[in-house]
């Protein structure tokens, strides 16, 4: 079992910045892909942002290429997303979700954070 908790939400004006954080406890695997996945009001869940607990690669969904960053902290268990020129578009409840691969249902989710962005 996997328990993943977000941290690091709130308001923020455009252009600014933002870091939340997933701290995971319980059990754990270096070959889990964790991906941060955020929905807006009225709109479906998308992928944000993913990375894996070895190795360099990363995933951005393209509208938050240049200004999101994905990093991770495998001393301490946490996955971060450094989101810098906030747009008001971004606003949405921000997850965090563990499993071997991207996919709708994943495995382990945590219950989300808000980010909102005004304008």
């Amino acid at each position: 079992q996997v328990q993943l908790e977000e941290s690091g939400g709130g308001l923020v004006q455009a252009g600014g910045s933002l870091r939340l954080s997933c701290a995971a406890s319980g059990r754990t695997f270096s070959s889990y892909l964790m991906v941060w996945f955020r929905q807006a009001p009225g709109k479906e869940r998308e992928v944000v942002a993913a990375i894996r607990w070895s190795g360099d690669n990363t995933y951005y969904l393209d509208s938050v290429k240049g200004r999101f960053t994905i990093s991770r902290d495998n001393a301490k268990n946490t996955i971060y997303l450094q989101m810098n020129s906030l747009k008001p578009e971004d606003t949405a409840i921000y997850y965090c979700a563990a499993d071997n691969a991207i996919r709708t249902n994943m495995k382990y989710w945590g219950k989300g954070t808000l980010v909102t962005v005004s304008s």
